[in-house]
């Protein structure tokens, strides 16, 4: 794939059904409905993307709802400029079920826009306000990465701007933002200050006005190895936030850290509680954080026992971390010594899942994980995912959970080793996952001409109203840009 498709497909997340000509049947899509509390639709290519796409290379980068049928996104497509094939952002909006037409993010020739501009990260606080951002590069800089962010107010989309207080030489290599209310919203990842030096960053938006990037605060001290990150974010409310990455020791190891923000202060940054014990092979980080309300919130990654790596998850209640632990029964599962938690989505405090992988007897397997009151169950192989990754090697890009107990996972898979890769959802339903399906309407292309079909981003809004983005190839093999609900 190339490089934009592939971050679109380890952006994160999910879609649904389909598969085999005797479960496309009427009765088959109807047990599918009963056992899901809900069906996804057929994939579709978001409107206006077909027009801005000349060359053939789109998707969706993200996608968020602030309730059911209003939602936002974000993502790329490529055109001609000055007969080279560059990428270009878009964002678009739904409205009352219905989305409008996609449209390029404004404002890139005064960022000087050279090669490429997409978006990777998108919230929405409430229907019509939202907030994106990504990365482009820019002749005025010399071609190192920058970071924009744009937002929508009342159903309008502004202009994009460039994030402030990064060296135009930082670079930038992770980028996440969380909305908690229209117009406040909290940012985060990482910049290079100095040759060989990556710090972690923060970053506030407050009455729609973006201030500084800020070096998060205690990372000074903690990042003696000068290279540490923020990969995740979760605001839940204006000025409240948690936020999750890595950073380097002074022996040159990895270790998981987080931070909050608390009234709109960000507090200082502390190793994850337990962490240190588990990660005996000095290789730890957080993926992805999720809070259900101020200062409860889960997060999830990896760490190193020594000789494998392994998934973790860490509460975090009322404002105080928990310890770490090993995602139960990932251990069993994980036979080849490989597995991370990769996304974690909470509906209410307490009651969150995490998604991941792991390597198995027969290689790479998604897991899914629920925790019920505060209590994490046990690890288990996403189910239907066996006979559907015949070659051994499937992903989750992101679970989003709707209400407690009902989410949607998804991601992808190699159908073949050559013709690419298949997009894949599963649902959950009272506390019970259902078995992985393919997207309807999504293919895997062929050797010839196609990447195949991938996730980028799931958003549930309620028990089985979700909303999913990723890629798909057409029937001459361009990549377009894809939209999916589950209602």
């Amino acid at each position: 794939m190339r490089r934009s498709l592939m971050i679109a497909v380890a952006a994160a997340a999910v879609v649904a059904c389909g598969a085999p000509a005797v479960s496309a049947s009427s009765m088959g899509a109807a047990r599918r409905a009963l056992a899901s509390g809900g069906t996804w639709g057929t994939a579709k290519v978001v409107p206006g993307t077909a027009a801005l796409n000349t060359e053939g290379e789109a998707g969706v980068g993200a996608v968020s709802c602030a309730s059911a049928g209003n939602c936002g996104m974000g993502g790329f497509y490529s055109t001609l400029v000055r007969n080279h094939d560059f990428e270009r952002p878009f964002v678009g909006s739904e409205t009352n079920g219905t989305w409008g037409h996609a449209r390029e993010v404004r404002g890139l020739s005064a960022l000087h826009v050279t090669h490429y501009a997409y978006v990777s990260t998108a919230s929405c606080a409430s229907a019509g306000n939202c907030s994106a951002g990504g990365f482009y590069d820019s002749k005025s800089t010399g071609g190192p990465r920058q970071l924009f962010v744009v937002s929508e107010t009342g159903g309008t989309w502004g202009t994009a701007g460039a994030v402030t207080g990064i060296p135009f030489t930082g670079n930038p290599g992770t980028f996440s933002v969380s909305c908690g209310a229209a117009g406040d919203c909290g940012a985060v990842g990482d910049y290079s200050n100095a040759p060989d030096q990556v710090q972690a960053f923060v970053l506030n938006q407050a009455g729609g006005t973006w201030g500084t990037a800020e070096q998060a605060p205690g990372t000074a001290a903690l990042n003696t190895g000068e290279h540490a990150g923020l990969t995740s974010v979760s605001c839940a409310s204006a000025g409240n936030c948690s936020a999750g990455g890595f950073y380097t020791d002074s022996s040159g190891h990895h270790q998981a850290f987080v931070i909050s923000e608390t009234s709109g202060t960000w507090r200082t940054a502390e190793e994850v509680p337990g962490a240190a014990a588990l990660n005996a092979g000095g290789n730890a980080a957080i993926n992805s954080v999720s809070c259900a309300s101020a200062g409860n919130c889960s997060a999830g990654g990896y760490y190193n026992d020594g000789s494998a790596l392994q998934a973790f998850v860490v509460n975090e209640t009322n404002g105080t971390w928990a310890k770490a632990k090993e995602v139960p029964g990932t251990a069993a599962l994980n036979v080849r010594g490989t597995a991370e938690t990769g996304s974690v989505s909470c509906a209410s405090a307490g009651n969150c899942s995490a998604a991941g992988y792991y390597s198995g007897s027969s290689f790479v397997h998604p897991f899914v994980v629920s925790e019920t009151n505060g209590t994490w169950g046990t690890a288990e192989q996403v189910p239907g995912m066996t006979a559907l990754n015949a070659i051994g090697s499937a992903f989750v890009t992101a679970v989003s959970c709707g209400a407690a107990g009902n989410c949607s996972v998804g991601g992808y898979y190699d159908v073949d080793g050559h013709a690419g890769t298949q997009a894949w959802v599963a649902d959950q339903t009272g506390g019970t996952w259902g078995n992985a399906e393919n997207l309807p309407g999504t293919s895997p292309g062929s050797p010839s001409n196609g990447n195949g079909s991938s996730i980028a981003s799931v958003s549930c809004i309620a028990a089985t109203r979700c909303v999913a983005g990723g890629t798909n190839p057409d029937s001459s093999g361009r990549q377009q840009a894809i939209v999916d609900s589950r209602t």
